[in-house]
């Protein structure tokens, strides 16, 4: 009888001591958010080592293009590079105020430097309208239905015309809104429309 007494009086000690360490644990799994942005950096920059890349933007604005140009850093803090696959029609460029649809297809590049197979998200695929009804407003950055993508979408049509089509690789702080607290970039193939009317 005393030795089943003592067991059940030092379990709930040690059951206790368990308890007490499992925070502990779980703290060691979570990461803080300087950690996440520094995983972000070395993510961008393992996958801009392996393409060609420009420090600045063409004082012309006249870049390289095509599936194989570079990407060129288009803001100090080098949270937005964009590659100019196709620089669109010259002649018709969006117009701070213009409603411009987009199609686009994104893949984690965070999972990309971790060796995932990653497929990508978008609506670059849906075809069962022509523009898919994703639109921002060019310029705006009080609407929740265009602030939701982030200023770093917006970036090319300061520089590109309508039909353009880029890569761009943005940091989560110019991302999507849902992705600025988990510190996901993301490398992007966009294309973005005049709005009909």
């Amino acid at each position: 009888m005393k030795i089943q007494t003592k067991y059940i009086t030092r379990f709930p000690s040690a059951f206790g001591g368990i308890m007490l360490l499992l925070p502990l644990a779980s703290c060691e799994n979570t990461k803080s958010y300087s950690e996440l942005l520094e995983e972000e950096t070395e993510a961008v920059n393992w996958y801009l080592a392996q393409n060609k890349v420009v420090t600045s933007v063409p004082e012309d604005s006249v870049f390289i293009q095509g599936d194989d140009a570079p990407f060129y850093r288009m803001n100090a803090d080098g949270t937005v590079y964009m590659r100019v696959i196709n620089p669109g029609d010259k002649e018709k460029r969006p117009k701070k105020g213009d409603t411009v649809f987009f199609r686009f297809m994104r893949k984690n590049i965070n999972y990309l430097y971790q060796g995932m197979t990653v497929a990508g998200e978008g609506n670059a695929e849906n075809m069962n309208s022509s523009l898919n009804g994703t639109s921002l407003v060019y310029g705006n950055t009080t609407l929740t239905s265009t602030t939701q993508y982030g200023e770093g979408l917006q970036v090319p049509l300061g520089y590109l015309g309508y039909d353009c089509e880029v890569d761009l690789i943005v940091k989560s702080t110019m991302g999507f809104t849902s992705d600025i607290s988990n510190c996901i970039p993301f490398i992007y193939n966009i294309r973005y429309f005049r709005a009909e009317y």
